[in-house]
């Protein structure tokens, strides 16, 4: 249960006493014995608190304040002036001071600054109690925060109640005036916290909830760029944020953190799109190159096939070149359409980011997305005049360029190589490897087999610079059922002559190296292949040991 404290005053003017209702004539003495007592109380009642008085006189040192029973005061001038220096009263005037009484010597002193600071303290601890606001001013950035004069007291404004978010740069606030909440209040002490960031959060709290009972995904709407990441921007919509990410500024590229300024700056007013709303999270995907038409939904309307493009390399792969053709439309150049003739193992070899580009129009994909551009194409391809300059029996002279296991390469022209398979090299030889042969750099002759222009291959041959042994020599030579001296090379084997071998059709029994007589037993020259049987000392064909005996040597 509470309890209400009693109105002394109020309470003598409910209850009614005999002796008021008698009317006494009252005697001099008694008179001025009451007078004397009333003035008493009176005194007493004003003593350290704040009176009205009156001011009766005014110097240019002190202003002369009656404040009743004959008792006047002197309070200096300058508690008078205002902000222009003027003193800002006139005799006559009603003002409220402190009465300041000394209880040993019965002596008092009058200050209207005190009066004024107690005013304001009462008015201060109202508005705490009453949750009510204060106006003041920034005066001065402090440690921890800034100092704020409301009506001449001082107050603290903590660090982190000056706005919802940090304030890098509380500078910025001094001199302004802003509105407060009374967060704590001690007047024995003197201390007085503000907090404006209670104001600007109630504010949000009521603006939010108005804001998202109109968010609507689609719908185009007005906020102020907060802060700036580097993966987007939070855009303040009156209450709530909402995410602005990189890769829905722009329909181009942005590929630095710092691009991000080409379309939004910290605090300044912004149009964008809600693209997606979620109701339960209070999260808002916002987009602003969507106020603006996707430029791929009218590619094939600027760009054709074969259409000669100018355009800006934006990125490289280990595949090709991205090129910016306009904002939001990129082309990639593979790295096989950067040059006929060179071998290009990395794009940076022909191009970097930032260079102007001339590249051909090769394919249009719109709902992929995607432009193919050749850049070797802007030039006439080498290899179409390579039928006309080297006819297939051309014979030519070269430089070996590289040897691998299966070929060697013979320099052409200027980035163009022809191909000698090692198949190519000997119409009888059997190569193992090419550089049984030749050494890089050496020159050599050959001669024009094909032209593949649209694969890119020149197939050259140095067996055909001399006559296929096998279509007229070797069958002639060693004709079916010839006999004919061989060394042997291997139970399988055996060599005619250098660079022409046999395979046997039964495996010898006579050591390598060794002399022996074989007769032919058949020809392929399709395949270059002499087949033929070993011939023993008495005419017969050899029976190796490891096959039985028939008994019968003539047969």
């Amino acid at each position: 249960m509470s309890y209400k404290a009693l109105d002394v005053k109020a309470l003598r003017k409910q209850t009614s006493v005999p002796e008021d209702l008698e009317v006494e004539a009252l005697s001099p003495e008694r008179a001025a014995f009451e007078a004397l007592l009333k003035e008493k109380e009176n005194k007493q009642f004003k003593a350290n608190s704040v009176v009205k008085g009156t001011v009766v006189a005014i110097n240019n040192d002190y202003v002369v304040v009656d404040v009743g029973s004959k008792s006047e005061g002197q309070i200096p001038v300058a508690e008078f002036r205002n902000i222009e220096g003027n003193v800002d009263v006139k005799i006559g005037d009603q003002v409220d001071v402190y009465f300041d009484l000394n209880p040993e010597d019965d002596n008092f002193t009058l200050s209207k600054d005190k009066a004024d600071k107690l005013r304001i303290w009462d008015k201060i601890s109202h508005a705490c109690e009453m949750d009510e606001l204060v106006r003041g001013r920034v005066t001065a950035r402090v440690k921890g925060g800034l100092s704020v004069n409301i009506e001449g007291v001082k107050a603290f404004l903590p660090g982190s109640q000056v706005d919802i978010r940090p304030i890098r740069n509380l500078e910025k606030f001094l001199n302004e005036d802003h509105d407060f909440k009374v967060i704590k209040f001690n007047k024995r002490r003197g201390n007085i916290v503000l907090s404006r960031r209670v104001l600007l959060e109630s504010a949000r709290a009521a603006l939010k909830t108005e804001t998202l009972s109109k968010l609507i995904e689609g719908k185009v709407l007005e906020g102020t760029v907060k802060n700036i990441t580097d993966y987007g921007a939070f855009i303040d919509r009156g209450g709530t944020d909402g995410l602005l990410h990189i890769t829905d500024m722009s329909w181009g590229r942005i590929t630095k953190p710092e691009e991000i300024a080409q379309f939004v700056r910290e605090n300044e007013p912004i149009q964008v799109k809600v693209l997606k709303f979620n109701s339960e999270t209070e999260r808002v995907s916002l987009g602003l190159k969507q106020l603006t038409e996707d430029p791929w939904n009218i590619v094939e309307n600027q760009y054709e096939v074969n259409q000669k493009v100018t355009g800006k390399v934006v990125s490289l792969t280990e595949y090709g070149a991205f090129v910016e053709l306009q904002q939001g439309i990129e082309g990639l150049i593979h790295i096989s359409e950067m040059s006929w003739t060179k071998r290009v193992k990395n794009p940076s070899q022909m191009v970097a980011i930032g260079d102007e580009v001339e590249a051909i129009v090769l394919e249009i994909d719109s709902k992929a997305k995607r432009i193919s551009l050749g850049m070797k194409q802007t030039t006439p391809n080498p290899w179409t005049m390579l039928n006309q300059k080297y006819p297939v029996g051309t014979h030519l002279e070269g430089k070996i360029r590289n040897i691998t296991e299966f070929g060697i390469f013979i320099g052409i022209t200027d980035g163009i190589d022809g191909l000698v398979h090692i198949s190519d090299l000997s119409w009888t030889q059997k190569i193992k490897h090419p550089n049984e042969l030749y050494e890089k750099g050496q020159t050599v002759e050959a001669v024009v087999l094909n032209i593949d222009v649209e694969n890119e291959r020149f197939s050259l041959g140095i067996k055909q610079l001399t006559q296929d042994v096998w279509a007229y020599d070797i069958p002639k030579k060693y004709s079916v059922s010839k006999r004919v001296k061989a060394n042997v090379m291997g139970a399988n084997e055996v060599e005619l002559e250098k660079d022409i071998r046999a395979q046997l059709d039964s495996k010898t029994d006579a050591k390598d190296g060794s002399e022996v007589v074989v007769e032919i037993t058949r020809l392929d020259p399709e395949a270059k292949m002499i087949y033929a049987v070993v011939v023993t000392d008495n005419g017969d064909r050899e029976i190796p040991s490891y096959l039985p005996s028939s008994g019968n040597d003539g047969e």
